[in-house]
């Protein structure tokens, strides 16, 4: 089959490597009918060189066979998988912390044995817990909607979660990349009166503003805290942070509301930032972090089935598997907001 390898320095290739096959009797395999570019596979890609590894962290597709200890899944169902290997059944599981699960793995990194996901197959450590099977019937036009469950819906919906966006709330959303644009979806889910999206490419604004956005503020750092604070008074109540650059971080502080909450899902590409006087006076939380993405998919996938809500639109190119090095690109210029690959 072919996969996916990162090669750093802005180089991707695609590679023949064998097949996947059962390992462990909580395994299972799924032929991958979808899966996509993060804005987060950009880091490493234009890092410096490494030594080859599979990536990709997101997919929906078939299982084709199961191991004897699997009882939640069998060949043939439709599955949707979360960007982390969670087991299900451990106290952090149970929470719905599953990104803290006591077992957990990464696709391509944590278990040498599990291949990533940009590719045409792949095998599932702790299937029971990691899989979540989609009982309706698929075609074609839920794919980009299913898809999105996987990572980008789940967190975005993760970052309004976690501010306690509510009725009547005014809140920010920084970045309009996919979870930026899907932060706008769910805050607008959860009753927000008022959506400010801080963005600059339009065509993603105007993506916002079909989620929900109110208005768009397209000035940065001190003239996009100017603007927002002149529009709101005081501040957003709910900042959330969807970005992970140390200026955008620093946006949220300038544009939170005292006694307002910062809900933080960009990954960090910066070891330490202002957590001190900035929160402390003027009573300001800080929360989010990493998805639990795996526990919101059931909640969330109703809307999708139903056509209520698409958050498919982020994907705005597909493309055959073979040709993944030009999605890499496409979004590294960002000429695509989201890449989906089809095998």
């Amino acid at each position: 089959m072919r996969a996916t390898y990162l090669l750093g320095d802005y180089t991707v290739e695609l590679r023949e490597v064998p097949d996947p096959a059962l390992v462990e009797p909580t395994d299972a395999l799924v032929d991958i009918a979808a899966s996509c570019i993060c804005g987060s596979d950009l880091h490493p890609y234009h890092g410096p060189a490494v030594t080859p590894r599979p990536i990709g962290h997101e997919f929906v597709g078939r299982v084709t066979e199961v191991g004897s200890a699997v009882s939640t899944v069998k060949p043939g169902d439709f599955v949707i998988a979360p960007f982390t290997i969670n087991c299900g059944s451990c106290e952090f599981c149970r929470q719905g912390l599953t990104t803290s699960c006591l077992h957990a793995g990464s696709w391509g990194r944590t278990n040498s044995r599990t291949s990533a996901c940009q590719a045409e197959a792949i095998r599932v450590p702790l299937a029971d817990g990691t899989l979540f099977k989609v009982d309706a019937a698929v075609d074609e036009a839920l794919l980009p909607g299913l898809l999105a469950l996987s990572d980008v819906y789940g967190t975005g919906y993760h970052a309004a979660r976690s501010a306690g966006v509510s009725p009547g709330d005014t809140v920010a959303v920084i970045g309009d990349g996919a979870v930026g644009l899907l932060a706008v979806l769910s805050a607008k889910q959860l009753g927000a009166e008022r959506i400010i999206l801080m963005g600059r490419h339009a065509d993603r604004t105007e993506l916002g503003r079909e989620f929900g956005a109110t208005d768009v503020v397209s000035e940065r750092g001190a003239e996009g805290i100017a603007a927002v604070r002149e529009m709101t008074g005081h501040g957003a109540g709910k900042v959330l942070e969807a970005v992970g650059r140390l200026p955008a971080f620093e946006q949220a502080i300038g544009i939170v509301r005292p006694g307002g909450t910062i809900s933080r899902v960009g990954v960090p590409q910066y070891a330490t930032g202002p957590v001190g006087r900035e929160f402390f006076g003027p009573n300001v939380t800080l929360t989010g972090g990493v998805a639990p993405v795996r526990s919101y998919i059931g909640e969330l996938l109703p809307g999708v089935l139903q056509g209520s809500v698409e958050p498919g639109k982020v994907f705005d190119s597909v493309l055959p598997l073979a040709q993944v090095a030009a999605g890499y690109a496409a979004m590294e210029a960002r000429e695509s907001l989201k890449v989906m690959l089809r095998g």
